[in-house]
């Protein structure tokens, strides 16, 4: 990597938080720190956890899309949870309610083998842990379930929930642990055992010179990603820029006016093809969740909700 990108990828390195999702995935292999956050959402104890897998990847069709799970976890009943970390607020408002209920179709056919019963389909909760408010309305906890319409208090019993934290509420109805962590997510000092343990995790794991050398190959990755944008963006733009310097010199029958639309259609490609290279690139970043609007909106000079309205094409 030349010296800039090096120089970049370090200062990204340093500056990593909990809440970015490499680290925060890194931090939740600790058993002890898993088992006990997700007791800290739920309210409820758990006497042991495990991981069927690092990085859970579900393929239940070759056409289908896949679901890469950040922290998939199962305990000593066979409760099966997904602890996904969010700090992409995406165009649309449904994006996040439709993303669980496609994670929470997968994980029950990878569970479900051919000509079992549906009983023997597990509890699961999906919990997604944002950095913005995902509905507005305040709260740092939403919890779903599916309930009767003419009886809120009848669960159908298919034993699913979704739960949404939001490091950006009110920290009303939470208990000190949780409030702390979310405190801890938005950039303020460790509070209490837990988010201390916590901070300790995420400082230990920015020491170790293995995931050190993994993320910075990743940061290269996006940066070469992001490149190729602009390039295939700037080839689109040139390419449309000639075509249209062409028309007109032929329209005006003249030899000036060739050379003149092929020097402008060629500056006119070459901004053009850096413009919506860098803004596909961003539009690719966000639906990934390697960024949020406001970030992305930010690097493409424009209000979020023009870049909102970007990314809905």
């Amino acid at each position: 990597m030349d010296k800039t990108n090096r120089t970049d990828a370090l200062k990204a390195w340093e500056d990593l938080t909990i809440a970015d999702n490499f680290i925060f995935q890194k931090v939740m292999r600790k058993k002890r720190l898993c088992k006990r956050l997700i007791e800290n959402i739920l309210n409820i104890k758990i006497r042991k956890i495990t991981f069927p897998e690092t990085e859970k990847d579900i393929h239940v069709r070759r056409d289908s899309k896949s679901v890469r799970l950040d922290v998939y976890v199962e305990d000593e009943q066979g409760t099966l949870y997904d602890i996904e970390m969010q700090t992409t607020d995406y165009a649309t408002p449904d994006e996040l309610p439709k993303r669980t209920r496609y994670y929470q179709a997968m994980m029950d056919m990878d569970v479900l083998n051919k000509g079992e019963l549906y009983t023997k389909l597990r509890r699961t909760y999906i919990i997604f842990i944002c950095t913005f408010d995902p509905f507005d309305r305040g709260r740092s906890l939403y919890t779903f379930r599916e309930t009767c319409q003419e009886e809120p208090a009848f669960l159908m019993g298919d034993e699913t929930a979704k739960i949404f934290l939001n490091s950006k509420g009110s920290r009303e109805g939470i208990n000190h642990d949780l409030a702390a962590f979310l405190d801890y997510i938005e950039g303020k000092s460790p509070q209490g055992k837990f988010t201390e343990s916590i901070a300790d995790a995420v400082e230990a794991a920015k020491e170790n010179k293995e995931m050190k050398v993994e993320y910075m190959t990743f940061f290269m990755e996006l940066r070469r990603r992001e490149e190729k944008g602009r390039e295939e963006g700037r080839a689109e733009g040139r390419a449309e820029g000639r075509a249209e310097g062409r028309a007109e010199g032929r329209a005006e029958g003249r030899a000036e006016g060739r050379a003149e639309g092929l020097a402008e259609g060629e500056a006119k490609g070459t901004i053009k093809g850096k413009a919506e290279g860098r803004w596909t690139t961003l539009v690719e970043l966000v639906h990934d969740g390697l960024l949020t609007v406001k970030e992305a909106a930010k690097r493409a000079g424009m209000s979020e909700e023009a870049f909102r309205k970007l990314a809905m094409h």
